[in-house]
């Protein structure tokens, strides 16, 4: 064998790899080193103070951020009941890069130096539980740093003492907000009793119930008010009687005929006595007739395919779809639409409303069935309140275009003005 052979055959196998075991030790100190480093710059201005806007159970401690933060080193906080005391309750362990005063705009606001400064919350309680408290106990506290083995702690201890608030100030602009609301909707109310003919915004639907009624008096045929398939516990149903009663008041004073199809005996018996009062109202209880308020079916199919018979036999001058419907809502609406009717519909169910747009004459979309009862009754309580919502909507609209603008130019301020902390 060559000599240079047998010199690289030693260098390779027994030089080199008892060489490299001599200086792991040594390069895993340098690595320890790089991440944990022996000297550690104590942090500043730590601070304890009670938590505002809350009900008295934690206390807030702020302090500078360290030239050391970073993933591996730590902030450790110690509690103590008494200001010579051991320390040895450790209150919360965080990492140093986490945990700043910018998760709580609520007390520190959007300002830029927040992301110098950390913060955190202590609920006392939590740590001593079980122990006896005094509801005016001042807490003590000590900041440690971390890093590795080396720890750091400061001689600065904070103190607090935490009670509750009467007043959550971060929550008055929901309460100014609401004054002015309420203010809004006060006055158009009185406005409203002052002035019964006061202008409500146009809504199609609403405007072409009187032409459907007086059609179906001229024909000599009835008008078919049709119910979706919620009970009494739906906002829907509850906007449909109300509307059921402003048709059959108007029905009275014309002597036209109304049916009333439901598939809930609770919706059926309160649309009888509905009815029946709207009758009272006009004057003409002897017209009354419970047997045109009737219950079809109480399933879904059963309860299309009896209203879809009607419709075809009797044939009405007038449908109203007005409830929360399912997949029914085209099969009724088509076949209304066969027999030549004026068709008026309502729901909240945005899933059903393209087939009753392209099938009805008039449809009143979302919160349009809500309004309805405001429009056919004009009293001036419903009045009042509807106008201020349009009002408030004409405000909020404003408001979102002048935020986007303002926001467009790097001026948040006015998005700060409606958070709800």
């Amino acid at each position: 064998m060559p000599f240079y052979t047998i010199i690289n055959t030693i260098l390779l196998k027994k030089i080199l790899p008892a060489t490299f075991i001599f200086f792991i030790p040594f390069l895993s100190s340098a690595v320890t080193f790089a991440q944990s480093p022996t000297f550690l710059i104590p942090p500043t201005e730590f601070k304890a103070f009670d938590t505002p806007n809350d009900a008295g159970e934690t206390i807030s401690l702020t302090w500078s951020a360290s030239p050391n933060d970073s993933p591996d080193a730590f902030y450790v906080i110690y509690i103590d009941k008494d200001k010579n005391g051991a320390f040895e309750k450790e209150a919360i362990r965080t990492k140093s890069n986490t945990s700043y005063r910018t998760s709580a705009p609520e007390i520190y606001g959007y300002k830029k130096k927040n992301s110098d400064y950390h913060y955190v919350q202590i609920f006392p309680k939590k740590i001593f539980n079980g122990e006896k408290i005094d509801k005016k106990q001042l807490y003590y506290f000590k900041l440690a740093m971390m890093a590795g083995d080396s720890k750091i702690v400061l001689d600065t201890i904070a103190s607090a003492s935490a009670h509750g608030n009467w007043l959550h100030t971060k929550k008055i602009n929901n309460f100014v907000i609401m004054i002015i609301i309420s203010t809004i909707i006060l006055y158009f109310i009185v406005h409203a009793r002052r002035n019964p003919d006061m202008f409500l915004r146009k809504i199609g639907g609403l405007d072409a119930v009187d032409e459907a009624l007086g059609r179906a008096t001229e024909m000599g045929k009835p008008v078919l008010f049709v119910h979706g398939l919620t009970g009494m516990g739906s906002i829907s149903t509850i906007a449909a009687t109300s509307i059921l009663s402003r048709i059959a008041r108007k029905i009275a004073d014309y002597d036209a005929n109304l049916k009333v199809v439901n598939n809930d005996p609770i919706v059926m018996s309160v649309s009888q006595e509905v009815v029946k009062e709207s009758y009272l109202e006009a004057g003409r209880p002897d017209a009354y007739n419970p047997d045109n308020v009737f219950l079809v079916a109480s399933e879904q199919f059963p309860y299309v395919a009896a209203v879809g018979g009607i419709m075809t036999r009797e044939k009405p001058a007038a449908n109203f779809f007005i409830g929360y419907f399912y997949a029914e809502a085209l099969i009724l609406a088509e076949t209304g639409a066969t027999t030549g009717a004026i068709q008026i519909a309502g729901t909240d169910a945005y899933t059903q409303l393209p087939f009753f747009i392209t099938t009805c004459d008039y449809t009143l979309i979302g919160e349009e069935l809500y309004a309805a009862s405001a429009y056919l009754s004009r009293e001036p309580m419903l009045m009042g309140t509807l106008r201020a919502q349009d009002v408030g909507k004409g405000i909020l609209i404003i408001i979102l275009i002048l935020g986007t603008v303002l926001a467009s130019f790097g001026l948040t301020f006015i998005t700060h003005l409606f958070e709800a902390f």
